[in-house]
C-alpha cells in the first residue's frame, strides 16, 4: 500500500464512535499462548474434542443476534456433555448453574404428567439420534433464562382427552421472559396445550426444521403489551393442528419464512387458522406453503403482514397483507427455498434425524465435499496448489479440500471468484510444515510490462467467497534490502477479495503489506475472520476495506530491512457504514524497540474523502512496542476524523483514555463485539 501524497481533506470531526446493528457469533474460547508459532489453541476446544459434532453448533435467525448480553445461541457447548436416560437425571443437568451438553438416550416418561423441567440458561438439550423422546410433560424456560437449545427431540403425549383444558395446561416448550433460544429438529405433538409459547417479552428466538402435529395451539407467541419479541420460525412443517400456526402478538420482528402448512383431508384437526398476525406485530412472511389450511394469512388492523413468494392450495377465506415491516437481512443472512420444493424438503429433512446436522441440505452437502492432495514429491494427485486450484469445477456447490502436505512450494497461487467453497489445508503437525510463498513486490517487472502493483504481489490471492485456510504458512519473502532499486516495496503475503473468509490456524509472513483484506467492490460485504493464527509485519501490514476480525491470535512485530524499529499494525480503507477491521482476545508483540510502533492510521485509498476507516483493539495484550499515542494521521487524513479506539486493553502498550487515545464506553463496546463484526456468519471448519 503505497501512502498517497495528497493534500489534507476538511471532514467533520465526531464526538462519539459509530456503533454498528448488533449480529451474532458465538462466545470466543479462552487462548492457549505457546512461546513459538508453533503453539496456539483453544482451551475450551480442547477441553469439548470428544464431544458430538452437533454440540459446536450455534443457531441462526434472530437466535443468532447479539443482543441482551448475550452473543448468539450456543447453548452448552463450553460445558461438560453428559448423557441421560431417567426423569431424574434431566432434571439434575437441566436446571444446573453451569452450562452442559445434555444428551437424551431413550424415552423418558414424566412423573407427574404435565411436569414441565425448569431449565436454566448456557443448555444444550439434545436428543441421541432418533430415540430421545420426552413423553407426557417438556420444558419451560423462565425470566432471564437465556442460551438454551433444544434440539432433535420428540415431546410428545401430555394431552388429556380435552383440548383447551385449563386444568391441564401442560406445553412441550414454554418460554415466559426468556431470550436467545434454538428450538430446531424436534417432532412436538399431542400435548394438552400449545406445543411452543414464546410469552412475555421472551426474545431472539429461533424455531427451525420441526415436525409441529396432532395439537389443537400449535405456536402461541406473545400474551404482552409490550412490543418486544423478536423471532425466527423457518422450514417448520406443521400439520394436523387447528389454530396458532402460529399467532404472533405485539412482535416487534417476526420473520416466517419456508414453513410448509398442511390441512390434509380426512383427518380429525381441521384448521380455523395459520399464520395471525396480530395487535403491532410485523412479519415478513416468504416462500411458505399452504396447504389446505383455512384462513391461510390474517392480520389484525394494526399489525403489518408484507407477503413475498408464498404459495397456496385448496385453501379458503382470510389471505391478508398490509403495511411496512422490516428488511431480515438488516440483522441476519439467510436463503430461501423455492415453496414448491417445501413438502419434499420438509418430510424428509424437519424433525428429529439420525445424525443431527443443521438441514438435509446441509449434511448432502457434507457429504459431497471432495479432497484433492497436493505433494511435491508427487505422492499426491497435483505437485503444485495452484494445480489442485484449476481442478476445482467452476461454481463448484459444494465444499473442496485441498490437502497440501509438508513442503515449500515457490508458487503464486489465485482462487478465483467463480470457485467458491474451497479448503487449502496443510497436513503436517504443525503451521510452519506446508508453506506457500513467493517474493513479488508491488515495483517488480511484470513480464510483458509494468509492474505488480500493491494487490498484484500477492503470493495467495483469494476472490472466491466462503474460503478457508488453516494448518499452513502463507509468505512473501521479498528482499527489500537487495531491491533498493525497486520503487515499490509493498509485498503481500495474502489477498483476499471475497466473503466469508476463515482464516484458522496459520501464518502470515512477510514485511510491508502482508495481508491485505479487501472486498471484491467499494460496495459488496467482505467478512474475513481471522482466528488462532499469527501475522507477522512491520508497516501497514493489516490493512483493506473488508470488514476483518483477528480474534485469539498473536500479531508479530517485525524490524524493517535495515535494522530499525518503526511501523504502523493496521490500516483500514473502510466505506462509509461499513466495520473495518477489530482486533480482539489477541497479543501483540515482537523483537523490536519500545513505542516504536503505531496501532494504526487511516488509509483513505486514491485520496478518498468518502472512507471512514476503523480500528478497534480490545481485549488484547499490547507490548511496550506500541507507542503511548497509538494513532497517526496518514496522506493528509486525520485519524481523529475516522473511527480508531481501543477497548481494555492490557500489557505495557497500554494506556489511559485520553484525546490522543480514545476508549470505547461499555455502551459503544458492547456493540463492537466480534459478533457485530460478522453480522450473523458463524465460521465453522469445513
Amino acid at each position: 500500500m503505497s501512502e498517497l501524497r495528497s493534500k489534507p481533506r476538511h471532514r467533520r470531526s465526531r464526538t462519539a464512535l459509530a456503533v454498528g446493528v448488533p449480529l451474532a457469533l458465538t462466545a470466543a474460547g479462552t487462548l492457549a499462548y505457546g512461546t513459538d508459532l508453533g503453539v496456539l489453541g483453544s482451551t475450551a476446544q480442547q477441553a469439548s474434542a470428544a464431544a458430538p459434532s452437533w454440540a459446536t453448533d450455534t443457531a441462526d435467525g434472530f437466535a443468532s443476534v447479539n443482543s441482551l448480553g448475550q452473543n448468539g445461541t450456543y447453548g452448552g457447548r463450553d460445558g461438560k456433555t453428559v448423557t441421560v436416560k431417567t426423569q431424574a437425571e434431566l432434571e439434575r443437568y437441566a436446571t444446573a448453574t453451569e452450562p452442559y451438553v445434555i444428551v437424551v438416550a431413550g424415552t423418558i416418561n414424566m412423573n407427574p404428567v404435565g411436569k414441565e423441567i425448569k431449565v436454566q440458561s448456557d443448555k444444550t438439550i439434545v436428543g441421541s439420534g432418533t430415540s430421545g423422546h420426552i413423553v407426557g410433560g417438556g420444558f419451560f424456560l423462565g425470566q432471564g433464562v437465556h442460551n438454551v437449545i433444544i434440539r432433535n427431540l420428540t415431546i410428545r403425549d401430555s394431552y388429556q382427552g380435552v383440548w383447551n383444558d385449563k386444568d391441564h395446561d401442560f406445553d412441550a416448550v414454554q418460554m415466559d421472559g426468556a431470550h436467545h433460544v434454538w428450538i430446531d429438529h424436534n417432532d412436538l405433538r399431542h400435548m394438552a396445550d400449545g406445543l411452543i409459547d414464546v410469552r412475555k417479552d421472551s426474545t431472539n428466538v429461533t424455531v427451525s426444521w420441526n415436525k409441529l402435529s396432532d395439537n389443537n395451539k400449535t405456536f402461541g407467541i406473545g400474551w404482552t403489551e409490550n412490543v418486544k419479541t423478536d423471532i425466527t420460525i423457518h422450514h417448520n412443517w406443521i400439520r394436523e393442528t387447528e389454530q396458532r400456526n402460529p399467532s404472533t402478538d405485539n412482535a416487534a420482528h417476526a420473520h416466517l419464512y419456508n414453513n410448509f402448512l398442511e390441512d390434509a383431508p380426512g383427518t380429525d384437526i381441521k384448521s380455523s387458522y395459520g399464520n395471525y398476525s396480530r395487535g403491532a406485530t410485523k412479519m415478513v412472511l416468504e416462500n411458505s406453503l399452504f396447504q389446505g389450511v383455512k384462513n391461510p394469512v390474517m392480520k389484525d388492523s394494526g399489525a403489518a403482514i408484507v407477503q413475498r413468494g408464498n404459495s397456496f392450495s385448496g385453501t379458503s377465506g382470510r389471505n391478508e397483507s398490509g403495511g411496512t415491516a422490516f428488511d431480515p437481512k438488516t440483522y441476519y443472512p439467510y436463503s430461501l427455498d423455492k415453496a414448491a420444493d417445501l413438502p419434499s424438503i420438509l418430510k424428509s429433512g424437519a424433525g428429529p434425524r439420525a445424525s443431527v446436522g443443521k438441514t438435509a441440505a446441509a449434511s448432502t452437502k457434507a457429504a459431497q465435499a471432495t479432497t484433492l492432495t497436493v505433494a511435491k514429491d508427487g505422492s499426491g494427485q497435483y505437485t503444485t496448489v495452484q494445480a489442485a486450484v484449476n481442478a476445482v469445477p467452476a461454481n463448484n456447490p459444494s465444499r473442496v479440500v485441498i490437502a497440501v502436505k509438508p513442503g515449500t512450494y515457490r508458487e503464486l497461487v489465485k482462487v478465483p471468484s467463480n470457485k467458491p467453497h474451497v479448503t487449502i489445508q496443510g497436513t503436517g503437525g504443525s503451521r510452519k510444515d506446508t508453506t506457500i510463498v513467493y517474493n513479488n513486490a508491488s515495483g517488480t517487472p511484470k513480464p510483458g510490462g509494468g509492474t505488480y502493483g500493491t494487490g498484484g504481489s500477492a503470493t495467495v490471492a483469494v476472490e472466491a467467497d466462503d474460503f478457508q485456510a488453516r494448518n499452513l504458512t502463507i509468505s512473501n519473502d521479498f528482499d527489500e534490502k537487495a531491491n533498493q532499486q525497486l520503487s515499490g516495496h509493498q509485498a503481500v503475503a495474502l489477498r483476499t477479495a471475497a466473503d466469508k473468509v476463515f482464516l484458522d490456524g496459520i501464518i502470515v509472513s512477510g514485511d510491508q503489506d502482508t495481508l491485505l483484506l479487501d472486498t471484491a467492490a467499494k460496495d459488496r460485504l467482505g467478512r474475513v475472520y481471522v482466528a488462532n493464527s499469527y501475522v507477522v509485519g512491520n508497516v501497514d501490514f493489516i490493512f483493506g476495506r473488508a470488514t476483518a476480525v483477528v480474534d485469539k491470535s498473536v500479531i508479530t512485530l517485525k524490524k524493517r530491512w535495515d535494522g530499525t524499529s518503526a511501523g504502523y499494525v493496521t490500516a483500514p480503507s473502510t466505506a462509509a457504514n461499513r466495520k473495518g477491521i477489530l482486533i480482539a482476545n489477541s497479543t501483540v508483540n515482537g523483537d523490536v524497540s519500545g513505542g516504536s510502533f503505531y496501532l494504526g492510521r487511516p488509509w483513505h485509498a486514491g485520496g478518498d474523502a468518502s472512507l471512514d476507516p476503523q480500528t478497534t483493539v480490545r481485549n488484547t495484550n499490547l507490548s511496550a512496542a506500541i507507542k503511548s499515542t497509538p494513532w497517526t494521521d496518514m496522506s493528509g487524513f486525520s485519524w481523529k476524523d475516522d473511527r480508531f479506539a481501543e477497548y481494555k486493553n492490557t500489557g505495557a502498550g497500554a494506556g489511559s483514555a485520553s484525546s490522543n487515545r480514545p476508549h470505547l464506553t461499555d455502551a459503544q463496546a458492547a456493540n463492537q463485539e466480534v459478533a457485530d463484526w460478522l453480522a450473523g456468519w458463524t465460521p465453522s471448519a469445513s
